[in-house]
């Protein structure tokens, strides 16, 4: 599963730094800070100039230049807002739901940069500006929400929304308008109101802490001063760890980051147990080490803070709240479904351990190895002796055909043969904000349709996971036809100047996010509040995305050996398919325990006030196989805790991974899966129609059905009946 965030907000995340020997930590020096009164934000609060109908100027921007942007685009925001509710003429759809939507503020362009900085360039400058500013943009969102004047202009359209004469968009925007407002907390009284405004303020200030403690702990490393402590880890990845140490000013030492990017393959490969578990610990227990960026604290005040809000709003939890506009409707329903998975995917872990555990005694047995039971820390490492006894497969095999820069031409490949997408590079054409920042012109039928930003490489001040976003989406009532995408990877970046090679998982994250992008360039809605899709619905076309991967025609297309150029051998491409539900116990479980706990922590009435406790004891009640752990363990859980993007819906995965499965099999009925008929349907249909239309009946259409929980199993080889 890939965490995602975006402008539909598409996501994705405290041991001090150790040596083998010693201990050690360094953090860049940061930049001075400019003063406000030498700060000019007039190069954030611009329209957007240059080619592609304007992008950002990322050039021109410097921090500090967002607390005075800030201040003026709230200004503008607020002096635009007022104009349009004040209007002295009746309502109409045109003079109020319309003229909203065709507005284009300062404020929007701002934040767009600002989310980049938070999340790609989180400088402690920056981290400074956000726990300041943070609660203030909610404030300023909440007022608008709440304003009293502006809902009776939306409530008088709706109220006769039947005699309007709209058309089926227009009704659609106006009923969801409401409902927004009404969700937001228009209709309560002026005391509720108070409580909201505070309960907001104080979300995104503990939203803020949360981010900014797990970013800490993930800047931390542990730092190997013996060669003798890599044994078993590939070249390349004992180049970026060297890489990584020089950069901490630990030159001839490997470091090893506090990242997934860093965990995964280490514990895969290290024949160091006892290192291993040292890495596994340090990041599992990310934010829940008893130190000043433990989290546990910040989130039961989140939780409470979450739960008053719910029930002011009429509501009987935060899961319910969160749920309301969704394809799921209600946490019952979410519940339904990950229970009927989660005992097919229980019960193969068993299996797993088993045939690790079993492989393990016999190594033992021979002299090969200690006599162990298989831990946490031993998990991957043991699945890839399993893989390879069960399919003479190895990851390491795999790895030198799958070069970062060939996958990235294998997701365009895919995206022209389906949808007649082009992308040609234009880096150092335009405006980036971090020299690794590669750019695309995207054109269909020679027409340029937008932008694509791709940023790769996980760096000091950039969050853990994968996410899109869009700085600029389509919309047919602004005359805004050029989108601006993006995508940001955490991928391990080739040490010595070796090129990028990546995995299996991180290539399908690729595919993954880039399907996200997918989605906002072909997106092609009227009404900018048509475009956003539910939160269950979002992953949907990303996830579908990621069955191109490992295609026949892709792998030997693209996968090439990143020395000799010589594709990847049909004999392993057939390895890969043969082992393609290995492990698939592993992958759903420590999914789907997350999504589980995220969904009971949030569907009760009395808040949780010690995480910690509520965690093991859920998992204990699931049954939860002591080999694995929580994908996102609460302490580190960003999804959660960061905003309230995946709250109560880190379930959506799994919801949309159904569908996603049964698209598929849509592919694979026709004997094709690059079958023109069946992509063009996708896209017309779900791709470009944004929230137009509900999401199921939009499926439906698709499918002529609703999605066949089936399928889903059958990709995960778990039994059918």
């Amino acid at each position: 599963m890939k965490p995602a965030f975006g402008a539909m907000l598409l996501a994705t995340t405290s041991l001090v730094t150790t040596s083998v020997n010693a201990m050690s930590q360094t953090t860049p020096p940061a930049p001075p800070a400019q003063t406000a009164a030498a700060v000019d934000p007039a190069p954030l609060l611009a329209p957007w100039s240059g080619p592609f109908d304007g992008v950002p100027q990322w050039d021109k921007v410097t921090p500090a230049m967002f607390p005075p942007a800030f201040e003026a685009a709230i200004t503008q925001a607020r002096a635009s807002f007022v104009k349009l509710r004040d209007n002295p003429a009746a309502p109409t759809f045109a003079n109020t739901i319309s003229a909203r939507q065709k507005e284009v503020t300062a404020l929007g362009r701002v934040q767009a940069i600002w989310g980049v900085y938070t999340s790609n360039l989180a400088s402690p400058e920056v981290q400074k500006i956000a726990a300041e500013w943070s609660p203030k943009l909610s404030a300023f969102s909440t007022e608008l929400s709440l304003d009293p004047k502006m809902f009776q202009r939306v409530k008088t359209l709706y109220d006769a929304r039947r005699s309007l004469g709209l058309d089926a968009q227009q009704m659609r925007l106006l009923e969801r308008t409401y409902r927004g407002y009404v969700t937001a907390g228009a209709l309560l009284n002026d005391a509720q109101k108070v409580e909201i405004r505070r309960i907001n303020g104080d979300l995104a200030r503990l939203y803020t802490d949360f981010s900014r403690m797990v970013l800490a702990d993930e800047e931390t490393a542990i730092i190997l001063d013996s060669e003798a402590a890599l044994a078993g880890l590939p070249d390349s990845f004992k180049a970026s760890l060297a890489e990584e140490a020089k950069a901490r000013g630990a030159a001839g030492k490997w470091a090893v980051k506090n990242t997934r990017s860093s965990m995964q393959p280490f514990l895969m490969y290290a024949t160091d147990r006892a290192l291993r578990e040292r890495v596994y610990n340090a990041y599992i227990n990310r934010g829940d080490n008893g130190d000043a960026n433990d989290t546990n604290a910040t989130i039961a005040q989140i939780l409470k803070l979450r739960q008053e809000r719910a029930a002011i709003l009429g509501f009987r939890t935060h899961a319910d709240y969160r749920m309301d506009d969704t394809m799921a409707e209600t946490p019952a329903n979410a519940t339904k479904l990950m229970m009927s998975v989660w005992p097919a995917a229980r019960g193969r872990v068993l299996e797993e351990v088993a045939d690790m555990q079993a492989l393990a005694d016999a190594e033992a047995a021979a002299g090969k190895g200690p006599k162990i039971t298989i831990a946490g820390w031993d998990y991957r490492y043991y699945a890839e002796k399993v893989r390879k006894a069960k399919y003479d497969l190895d990851e390491s095999e795999v790895k030198p055909y799958l070069e970062l820069n060939n996958m990235v031409d294998a997701m365009f490949y895919a995206a022209g043969r389906l949808y007649d997408l082009n992308f040609k590079e234009n880096t150092g054409t335009i405006p980036v904000f971090h020299p690794d920042v590669r750019t695309f012109e995207v054109t269909r039928g020679g027409k340029t349709i937008g932008v694509f930003y791709l940023d790769n490489f996980a760096r000091a001040g950039k969050r853990s996971g994968a996410w899109a976003t869009a700085y600029r989406t389509r919309s047919g009532l602004r005359g805004e036809n050029i989108v601006l995408a993006s995508n940001n990877n955490n991928f391990t970046k080739g040490g010595g100047g070796e090129p990028t090679l990546i995995s299996i998982d991180d290539a399908s994250t690729l595919f993954h996010e880039f399907g996200h992008a997918l989605h906002s360039l072909l997106g092609n809605v009227y009404y900018p509040g048509l475009a956003g899709t539910p939160r269950d619905f979002v992953e949907y076309p990303s996830q579908v995305n990621e069955n191109w991967l490992l295609t026949p025609d892709v792998l030997s297309r693209f996968a090439k050996h990143y020395k000799t150029g010589a594709p990847i051998p049909a004999d392993l491409v057939a390895k890969i398919k043969k082992a393609d539900t290995f492990n698939q116990g592993f992958d759903t479980v420590e999914y789907l325990s997350s999504a589980i706990v995220d969904m009971r922590l949030h569907d009760r009435t009395t808040p949780v006030t010690d995480p910690d406790a509520f965690e093991r004891e859920t998992l204990a009640g699931l049954q939860m196989p002591k080999e694995i752990v929580m994908r996102h363990r609460l302490p580190q859980f960003n999804h959660l805790f960061s905003s309230d993007a995946y709250s109560a819906g880190y379930y959506s995965y799994l919801w949309s991974e159904t569908m996603d499965a049964d698209t598929w099999a849509a592919f694979e009925e026709t004997g094709n899966v690059w079958d023109k008929g069946i992509a063009d349907k996708f896209r017309t249909m779900l791709l470009e129609t944004g929230n137009e239309t509900d999401r199921k009946d939009a499926y439906k259409a698709f499918r002529g059905r609703d999605p066949d929980v089936r399928a889903l199993f059958k990709r995960r080889g778990f039994p059918t009946q």
